[in-house]
Order: structure tokens, then sequence, then C-alpha cells
């Protein structure tokens, strides 16, 4: 079955780096597109970053662009975000998703911005 398993979030300060990152399995991940999904406290949950599925082709979020990056690792089945200059507003629980079918979610992995 399809299982996706985020990792990497945790508490930093505003200015700070974190890099989250997502092992998938139960598909072929090499052939579908994968996108960063979050949600904070009260809000619905917002795409932040997507990307094709040869590595190419990615879209962000209007409010993170210039600051994350997201990438993957087809050989290890991973798709990771680097998200550079965090701003208290990007708190949230951050998931990873197959872009083109959202029927399976990871249990998420929360993402803490405060000084």
């Amino acid at each position: 079955q399809v299982q996706l398993v985020e990792s990497g979030g945790g508490l930093v300060q505003p200015g700070g780096s974190l890099r989250l990152s997502c092992a998938a399995s139960g598909f072929t991940f090499s052939s579908v597109a994968m996108s960063w999904y979050r949600q904070a406290p009260g809000k619905e949950r917002e795409l932040v970053a997507a990307i094709g599925s040869t590595g190419a082709n990615m879209i962000y979020a209007d409010s993170v662009k210039g600051r994350f990056t997201i990438s993957r690792d087809n050989a290890k089945n991973t798709v990771s975000l680097q998200m550079n200059s965090l701003k208290p507003e990007d708190t949230a629980v951050y998931y990873c998703t197959r872009r083109y079918n959202t029927n399976v979610w990871g249990q998420g992995t929360q993402v803490t911005v405060s000084s």
C-alpha cells in the first residue's frame, strides 16, 4: 500500500533553515509528480511546492518563492523541501503527497518558527 513518511520538522528561530524529507513506498515513485502541503492551525491545507516525476517542473506558492526549494531523489524514493529564511507564518504541519492523487497522506511533520 502507498505510504508517505515525513520527517525533519522542528523548532527553529526566524531566519533559520530546515530540511524536510518524505520517504515514499508502495507505488512507482519515479513516475509520479509529488507535492508538499502545509496546514497551519485554523487554516486550510495549502500547496507549498510541487515537482515533476523527473525532477523538473517545480512550482511554488508565492509565499515561499525564493526561500523554499523542492527536490527529489528517485533512486531513494524521497522528496525533500529545503526551507530557508523561515518566518513565523511558515509555522504549520507539513505533508507530502502525490501531486495528482491525494487520497493518501502521511502523518505530517511539525514546523514551528518562533524566537
